[in-house]
Parts: C-alpha cells; sequence; structure tokens
C-alpha cells in the first residue's frame, strides 16, 4: 500500500494520508484469524488420575489376575499329583473302562471311560429335561405372571437351589424313585428296542439308575437356568416390545419375536451354567446312583459311577498318595471337561452376541 502524503492536523500532528488509488473494489483487508486449540474428549489429558481411580483399577486388574493364577494353581496341583500314579498305570487311562484295581500301587488298573460316559450322559438328559422347563418358566414370570405372582413363584424356584445336595439325593432315592417306577417300568417293557430304554446294568424297580439320577440333577440345575434366563429376559427393550404390540402382536407373537431373541444368549448361557454344575454334582448322585461291575450301555436304566462320585466314594483311600493320586488325575479330567465345557459356552455366546449386532 502506498501514501499519498503527510499532512498536519488541527493539533500539530503529523497524519498520514493513505492514496485512493489503492483501495481496489473496497474490499477490507483482514489478518485471518488462528485456529482454536482442539479440546480434548479425554479426561485423563486434562486432568490427573485420581487415586482412588488408581486404586479401583489396580484392585481390579489385581482380581482378574488372581483369578487366573488360582486356576492355573488348582490345574498344577492336580497335574503333580497324578502323575507318579499315571506312571503306574498298567492300563490306557482314557480307555479303561473296568474296575478300578489300586491295592498294589506298583500295578494299577484304572481308567476313566466309564466315568466319562456316565457323567456326560446324566449331566445331557438332566439338561434336557430341565431347558424347556426353565426357560417355561422365565417367559412366564417376565412376561404373563400378575405382579402378585411373580415375586413369590420367582422367589420359590430359586429357594431350589439352597437345598442340600444330600437331602435331594434322599428325596429321590427314597420319594421320587417309588413314585416314577410305573413310568420306568412301562418305558423299559415297551420301549426297549430303542438303546434309551433297554435293560441296563441297574434294577429298574429298584430305582438307582441314571433316569432316577437325571430327574433329580434337572430339578437341582433348574434355578440357575431359570434365574439368568429371567434376568435376561428383563432387559428386553420396551421399545421393541412397545413396537410390537403397536403393530397388533399377540402375547405370544410379542415373546416369540422380541423376548427370545435378544435373549437367546442369556439362555444358552443360562443352560451351559447349568450344565457345569451337574458335570460335577457328587452327594445325590453318590446316594441315587448303584455301582455295578458291568459295562456301561447307554441306557437310562444304567447304573455306574460319575467323576465326582467316584471320587467321594473313594475317600478313605486317600491316605496313600498313589491311591489318591489315581483319584486326583480323574479329577483333572473332570476339571478340564468343565472347562471346555465354559469355554464353549462362552464362545457359543459371544458367537451370538457378533450375529446379532
Amino acid at each position: 500500500m502506498t501514501y499519498q502524503g503527510i499532512e498536519k492536523g488541527s493539533d500539530g500532528n503529523s497524519v498520514t494520508i493513505p492514496n485512493p488509488s489503492d483501495s481496489g473494489s473496497g474490499e477490507a483487508l483482514a489478518a485471518p484469524f488462528p485456529e482454536p486449540t482442539p479440546i480434548s474428549t479425554n479426561p485423563s489429558r486434562n486432568a490427573g488420575v485420581r487415586l482412588g481411580d488408581r486404586l479401583f483399577g489396580g484392585a481390579a486388574t489385581g482380581s482378574g489376575v488372581l483369578v487366573i493364577a488360582i486356576i492355573a494353581a488348582i490345574a498344577i496341583f492336580l497335574m503333580w499329583r497324578a502323575v507318579p500314579a499315571l506312571r503306574r498305570n498298567e492300563e490306557n487311562f482314557f480307555l479303561y473302562g473296568g474296575n478300578w484295581i489300586t491295592t498294589d500301587t506298583s500295578a494299577m488298573h484304572f481308567g476313566i471311560l466309564d466315568l466319562l460316559q456316565v457323567t456326560v450322559f446324566v449331566s445331557v438328559f438332566a439338561l434336557i429335561l430341565a431347558m424347556p422347563v426353565a426357560l417355561g418358566i422365565a417367559i412366564y414370570l417376565t412376561n404373563y405372571a400378575h405382579k402378585r405372582v411373580k415375586g413369590p413363584l420367582a422367589y420359590m424356584v430359586d429357594l431350589l437351589a439352597a437345598v442340600p445336595s444330600i437331602i435331594y439325593g434322599v428325596w429321590g432315592l427314597y420319594i421320587l424313585a417309588p413314585a416314577i417306577k410305573p413310568v420306568a417300568v412301562w418305558l423299559n417293557e415297551n420301549l426297549s428296542w430303542l438303546f434309551l430304554f433297554s435293560t441296563g446294568n441297574a434294577s429298574v424297580a429298584g430305582g438307582g439308575t441314571i433316569f432316577t439320577a437325571g430327574i433329580v440333577l434337572a430339578v437341582m440345575i433348574l434355578p440357575i437356568i431359570t434365574a439368568v434366563t429371567r434376568e435376561v429376559f428383563v432387559q428386553t427393550p420396551r421399545g421393541q416390545i412397545e413396537a410390537a404390540l403397536a403393530l397388533g402382536a399377540t402375547r405370544w407373537e410379542v415373546v416369540r419375536t422380541t423376548v427370545l431373541p435378544f435373549g437367546m444368549s442369556g439362555y444358552i448361557s443360562g443352560a451351559m451354567l447349568g450344565l457345569g454344575r451337574a458335570l460335577g454334582e457328587t452327594i445325590a448322585l453318590l446316594i441315587i446312583l448303584r455301582g455295578t461291575q458291568s459295562a456301561f450301555g447307554w441306557s437310562l436304566f444304567d447304573g455306574g459311577f460319575t467323576f465326582a462320585s467316584k471320587i467321594a466314594s473313594a475317600a478313605s483311600e486317600f491316605n496313600d498318595q498313589y491311591k489318591a493320586g489315581a483319584y486326583i488325575a480323574a479329577g483333572l479330567v473332570l476339571f478340564i471337561l468343565t472347562f471346555v465345557v465354559n469355554s464353549l459356552a462362552r464362545a457359543a455366546v459371544s458367537g451370538k452376541d457378533r450375529s446379532a449386532s
């Protein structure tokens, strides 16, 4: 920019007069505004982490690490105690299903084939019985029950989890078994062509069979599945339910189109928790199931031992490290089996959540 000249004002001071030809089109010239400094949305960058947050974060992290350390310690202990007995075992530990002979610790005979089959069979049978009932109870409590009925009924179902295992065992053997004897006999006589109802290695009339034990076990795991499923169904978005009702859907259609799809992952998770509970049940099955000398035949009227009941029945032999090691080896397999079931349940629930999103 050029200046036309310098003149003196009325006060005697010099005033610089700009050249009019430099004004151009009359556009004002202004310096650009500086860019504002971005404000961080991360609180940790604007202020230091509080002591309480640090303590809570450390406690949470420590709790997670502690759980992992405990699980690893249990696995290491089981392996450490099982290996000496496995070295003295004369049979294939995974394929031998005969009687356990541990009196001669220099040449022992034991295996888990029958234990694994009985454990899985009775647990799956109980799960098949409990899952539909638990689903029906959860749907009724969350969508059909009156408020005056919902609370007491949910409390009664949850109260089943507080009954001791030994009570379930005595009830199953002396009350339930005689009551379902006609049903068991009819199934054995009329459907014996099917392997599930064929004559097994235990007395059908006596009641000490997988048929009786599975029903008792189903009652025991029912509260777990029901509670988890009910809590997930309650979280169904109210907007989805009201939208379905506004479109003219019936109560059952609302359950089928909104509640069940939303809560299916929780239902599966509850079922797997119940299965894990069934795999480790001890006292009730020890009381009900009759030990036999015959091999397991995949019949509901077979007897036998599960992992847990076999270990509990041989507690008197734990005074010897090798005899105890044989049963600890079975416990190690049960530990791995339960861990695998829970991992598969976690993977199934995670896959369901990803597909839904």
